[in-house]
């Protein structure tokens, strides 16, 4: 049992999560927890999870994403080496084709069938709840996503908020301003818009903030007006995408 918590432990602290809070796991990481000593040969395990991906008719591009790295060599000298972000489905597949004979590579193929499980159950809850429950559900991934959104938004020089999110607003509503959707929503004084929008009004918005968030960071932006045009692009582009 504890040898299992342990390397369970070794799984998730190799975890990393992106600024979308995507989470995933480098190749090269992966390959030392499951004690592959060359990455030759572990490449190799790589490239029969890839075949068994593509064989599911899953595009193995989406789950195993190659990436160059650059690591110290000695005196000062650098090297470029490939490595892999892997999904979790990816590391699943890579323990079902590692070497049965090595222990830790029964306890990855448990450990990541049950993550994978969890995540399958999660969105299988999801589609059960009602339309309130989605609504409330989705309507609290909109309120970290602005808070996350508005920490990237400062440090890119954004001090009037309220022009920042309007920007954004009139990019997917056509125009309309947060005042705009709430008296077309016949919302009282200070009723917050996104408290009464639906499911899918809030996922829209949700995929805004997030955009808009990864573009900031992308772009490097830092003045308050390359921060706004983001925003409103990035509004009309998802509103383009809706349509």
């Amino acid at each position: 049992m504890k040898e299992i918590d342990k390397n369970n432990k070794s799984f998730e602290n190799i975890k990393h999560i992106d600024e979308n809070g995507i989470e995933f796991w480098y190749a090269r990481e992966l390959q030392r927890v499951l004690d592959y000593k060359e990455w030759r040969k572990f490449e190799g395990v790589i490239q029969k999870a890839i075949k068994a991906c593509e064989n599911s008719e899953i595009s193995g591009l989406e789950h195993f994403v190659g990436v160059d790295k650059t690591i110290k060599m000695p005196k000062g000298a650098e090297k470029t080496i490939s490595d892999y972000k892997l999904t979790r489905y990816a590391c699943y597949l890579i323990a079902q084709n590692g070497d049965i004979r090595k222990k830790v590579i029964a306890l990855a193929q448990t450990y990541f069938a049950v993550q994978t499980r969890k995540q399958e159950i999660s969105e299988k809850e999801y589609s059960m709840l009602t339309e309130d429950e989605k609504r409330f559900y989705q309507r609290d991934l909109t309120r970290k996503g602005n808070y996350s959104l508005n920490q990237t938004a400062k440090n890119a020089g954004v001090k009037n908020f309220d022009k920042f999110h309007n920007a954004g607003y009139k990019g997917l509503y056509n125009g309309e301003t947060a005042d705009d959707i709430a008296k077309r929503k016949g919302l009282r004084y200070r009723e917050d818009i996104l408290d009464n929008m639906g499911s899918d009004e809030l996922i829209a918005n949700l995929f805004r903030i997030s955009q808009t968030e990864q573009r900031l960071k992308k772009d490097k932006v830092d003045t308050e007006k390359k921060a706004c045009d983001t925003h409103n692009k990035i509004g009309k582009i998802v509103r383009k995408a809706i349509k």
